[in-house]
């Protein structure tokens, strides 16, 4: 697993993480069942507060891509099916489009709300 911050990005850092990792389920270079680092530990290779980090495992666990076991750890969780992974890809194309373009995290998430009400209604 390879993960990189840009401390000179308009990305926040937890994004930043979250976003690469998610990637990486994606693509399958993290499969299922694959043990993340702890919190703690990732934190501490990246150089970010474990908060950053509680964040972007927070967010992943939300979207169904992780799952923690307790003690156990943090896995790349089962059960997703190909028009998740397909959608999560998309997703995060659609993140890095955003930022290369400076929009900010927020704007980029109201346009994808607007879009996907507009898909809703019509």
């Amino acid at each position: 697993m390879l993960i990189s911050v840009d401390p000179d990005s308009p990305v926040p850092p937890y994004e930043q993480v979250r976003g690469q990792l998610a990637e990486q389920v994606g693509d399958g270079r993290l499969p299922v069942g694959t043990r993340l680092p702890t919190v703690r530990r990732l934190a501490a290779e990246l150089d970010l507060a474990v908060n950053t980090v509680a964040r972007a495992y927070r967010e992943l666990e939300a979207a169904g891509l992780l799952e923690t076991r307790g003690r156990h750890g943090t896995f790349v969780a089962p059960g997703r099916d190909d028009a998740v992974d397909r959608l999560q890809r998309l997703a995060a194309g659609y993140a890095e489009r955003a930022a290369q373009l400076g929009v900010p995290p927020a704007a980029a998430l109201d346009l994808v709300r607007a879009a996907l009400d507009a898909a809703r209604h019509g």
